[in-house]
Parts: C-alpha cells; sequence; structure tokens
C-alpha cells in the first residue's frame, strides 16, 4: 500500500468528530467504513454522469480495513480513492486514510452495479468503463 494521499486520483476529506471517539479517547474503528464511503460516494457519483444508464445504482459487496495507526480528534482525514480492478459489472477499489499526513488504514471494497429494477447485476457500458479505466492504481 502507497503512503501518500498524492498516489490516489480521487481525494476528498472527512471532519473528526467529538462523537466519533471511543472510550480509549481516540476515533472508534467503526468510523472508518464511513469515511470510506465518503471516499466511494466522490466517485461513483462522478461515474453516474458520465454514464448512459439511469436504471442503475452500486451496492457493496465486500469491504476490508485495516488500522494502521490510531487517529483522534480534532482535526480531519483525507481519503484517497482509485481503481485496482475492473470487472463486468463489479470493481474492487483501494482506499486510504490519512491523518495529517499520515497514513492511518488502508482498505478495500468490491461493489457491483446492480439494476434498481431487477436487482441484479448490471454491466459497465463504455462510458462508465473509461472513466473507471482513468483511475486505475499503477501495477506492482
Amino acid at each position: 500500500m502507497t503512503d501518500t494521499i498524492d498516489d490516489f486520483p480521487i481525494r476528498t476529506h472527512d471532519k473528526l468528530r467529538y462523537a466519533d471517539t471511543d472510550k480509549q479517547g481516540h476515533i472508534n474503528n467503526a468510523v472508518y467504513a464511513t469515511f470510506f464511503e465518503t471516499g466511494r460516494v466522490e466517485f461513483i457519483s462522478r461515474a453516474h454522469e458520465v454514464s448512459a444508464h439511469d436504471d442503475a445504482e452500486f451496492v457493496i459487496a465486500q469491504i476490508t480495513i485495516k488500522y494502521l495507526q490510531e487517529t483522534h480528534w480534532p482535526g480531519t482525514v483525507e481519503v484517497g480513492s482509485r481503481v485496482k480492478r475492473i470487472g463486468g459489472s463489479s470493481l474492487v477499489v483501494e482506499q486510504a486514510l490519512f491523518n495529517d499526513g499520515r497514513l492511518c488504514a488502508a482498505g478495500e471494497s468490491v461493489i457491483v452495479q446492480i439494476n434498481t429494477s431487477t436487482r441484479k447485476s448490471q454491466p459497465f457500458d463504455d462510458a462508465m468503463r473509461e472513466y473507471f479505466s482513468a483511475l486505475l492504481a499503477p501495477e506492482d
């Protein structure tokens, strides 16, 4: 996993709230999933703008989070997102969470585009595939 926000083509941020802290005084582990959601929504909403499909939405099939360092209130976090792999109707999304430039957590999600009527997976159209391709992580 990378250790700089600049390695991610999609970047956004979230404010750390006092309500996000737990008994130990650091940001609760469950809140990290919300931060990663902020990053996913940032680029998924853009994907819908380029697509001809108006009958599709995305659902989470899997999410994995690696907690690397504690994060404390007050402050902000930066969320970096990029596409790791593109399937027919699914993506593997790689994300990283930074606080004051420190890598605090790494996440990987599998998201699937579904048809809003049938609730079944729906293949990406060419415009969406091209958009996601521009967000691909460099190969190791």
